[in-house]
């Protein structure tokens, strides 16, 4: 046994301390061979009799207790036993001391809810000379053991540290990395702290980029990813090194924006981009943490995506902005039957006003006249660089739509069927309508590492993107973006979509718009109506810009 155990009741709650000599062999050992049968795995049981049935709150007690001593003990092997999954708890377990370098942790268990325990870890972390407190909060569940019937921790990496997913693991000692220090175009500080959503763009940050921004290390205790390209999450800071700063070119001030208007929602995501350059000016999710659905979602835009739909159709002459088209209650193409919001129609209508009241047959009834069920997916590529493998200085998904033919792609005309995109690419869409040419978003200045920045293959004509602004424009008006765009000043626009999914009772909402030289889109997850939850988030980003 490699060290000791102190235990203690402390106004009836357990007590843990890794550390001490010579104490606690006795009190493992004694309750892994007990009668109340915790200890053994899932494979074997000496018991004639395999008990089933739901865990009992006596049970889920003792389970509980003896593998956080176990644990705690540093008694891996047999912790791991008290789970349902040995193998792998096993060197999770036991890289909490000699990975993590934990030299003392007191375990306080809280009240349990049906089989769930939660806890909390006060631990010390020591290397290289240098020590730090570190705490934090986790769970467990027990469960029944289905071959032995045994009251077991249902094995997950979250039980040591609820940030840990599968294949990740813990570490202590000098990080490969330096941290970055990392700053806005303006100069301002960007931290996680202030900036929530930011953890995981700044985590990619500083792994991508801390050699090249001239840092030193420090002494960390940090999550090394399960994933091949993963960002390392730090946890603890043992020692301060020398951070390098990195320039973004974010904006302080829209990011706050960002921030609280996308906590409103319980997920919810939004991209800001100038559309003079290029420049992502503003990355927030709801969660904050975990997964950047802003940059790496896939999803049905809605009727965000009649943007490009209109770019192609004016492009080719099928329609302009004031001429008369057709907006029936439903249209039909190859088979499939489309219709509009609450089946409504404009009698002698224009392009524009089924633009901006967001008819989807009249863009439907124009698709057999393209001669090319694919050329919606030709003009994504080429005018507005969708599919072109952007290299932002994070990882993001810039777009698809594939080339399909009969009722799937009409389907794509209004934002639906096989169409994917996120914030970033409808907010770049956006921006390549206002600017008449497509900018490769960058979160960071290509000119840092010489990476490749995506260029499409032509501009969007004059006379083209000049027609797809005042559209904007109008819908921002008086169509179906008007209540939402009521606040934001300057030259504005916007596109409002309404994205259903199978398995939602309620569609997400989208929204997209621009002021001036910022263009901002988000997604708000069964928001409904596109103006209704969306549209704030956008108007509030809009409003902090320039």
């Amino acid at each position: 046994m490699r060290s000791g155990v102190k235990i203690g009741m402390v106004s009836g709650v357990l007590a843990v301390v890794v550390g001490g000599a010579g104490y606690g062999a006795y009190n493992v050992l004694s309750a892994l061979n007990d009668g109340n049968g915790g200890g053994g795995t899932d494979a074997a049981s000496t018991s004639t009799e395999v008990k089933s049935g739901p865990v009992t709150k006596e049970e889920i007690a003792d389970a509980s207790k003896k593998f956080l001593l176990a644990w705690a003990n540093d008694e891996s092997d047999a912790a791991s036993q008290l789970t349902n999954n040995p193998v792998e708890a096993a060197p999770l377990l036991a890289g909490y001391r000699g990975d993590a370098h934990v030299t003392k942790a007191v375990i306080t268990p809280g009240t349990p809810t049906g089989a769930k325990v939660p806890y909390t870890v006060k631990a010390t972390v020591s290397y290289g000379g240098k020590s730090a407190s570190w705490s934090y909060a986790s769970e467990l569940t027990v469960v029944r053991g289905v071959t032995t019937g045994r009251p077991l921790v249902d094995w997950s990496p979250s039980v040591v540290h609820p940030d840990l997913t599968d294949g990740a693991k813990l570490r202590t000692g000098g990080p490969s990395t330096p941290a970055i220090k990392a700053l806005d175009h303006t100069g301002r500080e960007l931290t996680k702290e202030k900036y929530p959503s930011l953890g995981p763009v700044l985590d990619t940050l500083r792994e991508k980029y801390g050699q090249k921004a001239g840092g030193t290390a420090g002494i960390e205790t940090w999550i090394e990813s399960g994933e091949a390209k993963g960002p390392n999450k730090t946890l603890l800071t043992l020692s301060k090194g020398r951070p390098g700063e990195l320039h973004t070119t974010l904006d302080a001030r829209v990011q706050a924006a960002a921030e609280e208007s996308v906590k409103k929602f319980s997920q919810a995501s939004v991209v800001a981009i100038q559309p003079s350059t290029g420049s992502i000016r503003a990355v927030a999710n709801n969660p904050a943490t975990g997964f950047n659905a802003a940059m790496l979602g896939k999803q049905a835009p809605g009727s965000t995506m009649k943007i490009v739909t209109s770019a192609l159709l004016i492009e080719k002459n099928l329609a302009a902005s004031g001429r008369p088209i057709e907006c029936p209650e439903t249209a039909m193409y190859q088979g499939r039957t489309f219709k509009n919001l609450d089946g409504f129609s404009i009698p002698n209508g224009t392009l524009t006003t089924s633009f901006a009241r967001s008819c989807n047959t009249a863009f439907i009834k124009l698709i057999d006249d393209t001669k090319d069920d694919a050329a919606l997916a030709k003009e994504a590529r080429d005018v507005f660089g969708i599919g072109l493998d952007w290299q932002t200085g994070v990882a993001s998904f810039d777009g698809s739509v594939p080339e399909e033919t009969g009722g799937e792609a009409a389907a794509q005309y209004i934002g639906q069927g096989t169409v994917q995109m996120n914030a970033l690419n409808m907010a770049s869409i956006t921006a390549t309508a206002r600017n008449g040419t497509f900018r490769q978003p960058v979160l960071v200045s290509p000119e840092l590492d010489n990476r490749p920045i995506a260029r499409a293959a032509r501009p969007l004509p004059a006379f083209v993107s000049g027609q797809l602004t005042e559209m904007m424009r109008q819908t921002a008006s008086w169509g179906t973006g008007k209540q939402a765009m009521a606040t934001v000043g300057g030259d504005k626009g916007a596109k409002t979509g309404s994205a259903e999914v199978d398995g939602q009772s309620t569609s997400n909402s989208w929204f997209t718009g621009f002021s001036n030289d910022l263009a901002a889109a988000a997604v708000v997850q069964s928001g409904g109506h596109g103006g209704d939850a969306a549209g704030p988030v956008v108007a509030a980003v809009l409003r902090a810009g320039p």
